[in-house]
């Protein structure tokens, strides 16, 4: 194994050390007392039971060995990866009841669709879901009548949320159910054009329009590498899901053998089964790693910069960016997927997908391959890739010797880079994150004066006025989580593509997110501490000069006086509509984005 890696994760442990124990004492502590449902009263157990149909009753109150398994889902119709989850309770009920366990719908949980909130007021709810879902599935295994957990979840604060719940709830196994992405339809670079174009004035809405349901045009994940995506892989890596799962079709025959393994293997997981692997004492600081190193390899959102700092705290690891920063020197990029590269999901995966990714990274020293998993012990079964024999079975395969698609998917000996998709910048203006992947080498630097806004709009308004035309970084300050909830900011992407296209040097800086499938232009995003806690980005002023560098991990401006300039307390937009005003303790709260921007509790 690579030492860096080892010393990364040697960190990690020793930093984590008294938060871990405390949480695995927590943890075994409830291993001991066995499974909660044997001790509640009759009466308990009655309401519990009621709704079931009489073979399962019968089974509930006869087999000490059958297993009651919860069945969280966030479907809707809004979220076309959630859409297909409209059926799949039943279906794995049915799966669990042939294998001798029960299966309950014990709760939905919410799940917005950033495609739809994006650049709208909607958006700033949106990093806070994750902590209502986290909430929302607490809520919902509370009954403590539960052996085991199927989480079903895709999308961007859904699968993070799910997993923090999960980890507090670590004496019980969690599988992750997915349900896979849309086939092909209108290429990601064309619809990026057609974006650009609408930006510039060069064509109407409902060209637009025309173009954006050709992209989105059907059940399943979006085909971009975007948050979504980018949750599936990480399912993998931390084996947390079936191995080879992550990216088959809704439609493929496969999806649904794929889903009825999921609800077997959760019943051999349990207390009452041999194989009993709780997800609190699975997941630890080398399944992080080994998620961290996924993430860096495939150029994937910089929205886990966040979210896998949350979902450490809740299994009582402490990650920082800089664990992030210093892997991200060692491992290269294997992937080019859009908006990495020109291919979608699909491409991916048929160039050798997840299970040829992993062994690569595995063989250059880069994976902790002794960590346990929903398989059991080591990450070997995730060399593997499942399909279905002529039989209609099941079965898992050696992954391709070579990737099918050099464009797509490389091998770790002939990277596509030699370092991680993202790095951490830091200066007199804070930390940030900034996402190299997407980024042509020549723009990691970008030095030139600032023009500064509060709102997206303003910055819009601006570009359509022509008063960006020029060298510029656009600092956009007051859009962290204790602002206004942190909103991605995907929304101004293909303005300053445009800018960037035409020749000018072009960066943006902010304390806000952008979108998963942002990339293009050279972006210093989740800037720590935010503009409204005291941060520096909030006395910048237009014409002060700042460089931002990938290449050497700078986030500065070039301002002697910066530390004596005044402050005036912000003026921030009422935040009511939309169910903002609902959020009000969230954002008081909120811990900064560097920490996880985690607005509930875990000790």
């Amino acid at each position: 194994m690579h030492p860096l890696l080892l010393d990364v994760t040697e960190r990690i442990r020793q930093r984590s050390n008294a938060t871990r124990e405390a949480y695995l004492a927590q943890t075994e502590q409830a291993v001991i007392q066995g499974p909660v449902r044997n001790q509640l009263s009759c009466t308990n157990l009655a309401h519990d039971y009621a709704a079931s149909p009489d073979h399962e009753k019968l089974i509930l109150r006869q087999n000490h060995r059958a297993a009651n398994i919860a069945i969280i889902s966030a479907y809707n119709d809004v979220l076309s990866a959630h859409a297909p989850y409209r059926d799949y309770p039943e279906q794995l009920k049915k799966a669990l009841v042939a294998s001798g366990h029960i299966g309950q719908m014990a709760g939905g949980v919410p799940a917005m669709c950033d495609g739809v909130t994006q650049g709208q007021v909607g958006m700033e709810l949106s990093l806070f879901s994750r902590d209502v879902i986290a909430l929302s599935t607490a809520v919902a295994m509370s009954h403590q009548v539960f052996d085991g957990m199927l989480l079903l979840g895709i999308c961007d604060k859904i699968v993070p949320g799910l997993l923090m719940a999960a980890l507090r709830f670590g004496q019980l196994p969690a599988i992750f159910v997915p349900a896979g992405p849309m086939p092909s339809g209108a290429s990601n670079s064309d619809k990026a054009k057609v974006r650009q174009a609408y930006a510039a004035g060069e064509i109407g809405r409902d060209e637009l329009l025309k173009s954006e349901m050709a992209s989105y045009h059907s059940a399943g994940t979006c085909t971009f590498y975007g948050t979504a995506n980018s949750n599936q892989m990480l399912m993998e890596m931390m084996g947390l899901q079936l191995p080879g799962s992550s990216f088959v079709n809704p439609d493929d025959p496969l999806r649904g053998a794929l889903t009825n393994a999921a609800a077997r293997r959760i019943g051999e997981l349990t207390a009452l089964a041999p194989d009993f692997t709780p997800i609190g004492q699975m997941v630890d600081e080398r399944t992080l790693v080994n998620a961290m190193v996924g993430l860096l390899a495939t150029g994937g959102s910089t929205n886990h910069s966040i979210h896998l700092l949350a979902i450490g705290r809740m299994a009582g690891i402490v990650l920082d960016w800089q664990d992030m920063a210093d892997l991200s020197g060692i491992v290269p990029l294997l992937a080019r997927v859009y908006p990495n590269g020109k291919a979608d999901i699909n491409a991916f995966q048929r160039s050798g997908g997840m299970a040829y990714l992993m062994r690569e990274l595995a063989s250059a020293g880069l994976l902790h391959t002794d960590v346990k998993t929903i398989m059991g012990q080591g990450l070997e079964p995730y060399f593997k890739e499942p399909y279905l024999s002529s039989e209609r079975t099941l079965g898992w395969r050696p992954a391709v010797a070579e990737s099918l698609d050099l464009s797509v998917l490389a091998p770790a000996h002939a990277p596509f880079m030699r370092e991680g998709g993202m790095k951490l910048l830091q200066g007199n203006l804070g930390r940030a994150i900034m996402k190299v992947s997407a980024v042509p080498d020549d723009r990691w630097q970008v030095e030139a004066p600032a023009r500064v806004f509060t709102t997206q709009e303003a910055v819009l308004q601006a570009y359509r006025n022509g008063e960006l035309n020029g060298d510029v970084v656009v600092v956009l300050k007051y859009q962290g989580p204790k602002a206004n909830g942190m909103p991605e900011l995907h929304q101004l992407t293909p303005a300053l593509t445009n800018l960037q296209e035409a020749g000018y040097r072009v960066a943006l800086v902010t304390d806000g997110r952008l979108s998963g499938a942002s990339g293009k232009v050279p972006a210093a995003i989740h800037v720590c501490p935010e503009a409204v806690a005291g941060g520096w980005l909030d006395v910048v002023q237009d014409g002060d000069v700042i460089c931002l560098d990938g290449h050497h991990g700078e986030l500065t401006v070039r301002a002697d006086d910066i530390a004596q300039r005044p402050r005036i307390a912000p003026v921030l937009p009422a935040e009511a509509g939309a169910g903002r005003e609902l959020f009000a303790g969230f954002r008081q709260l909120v811990t900064p984005a560097d920490q996880g921007a985690v607005a509930i509790g875990w000790d």
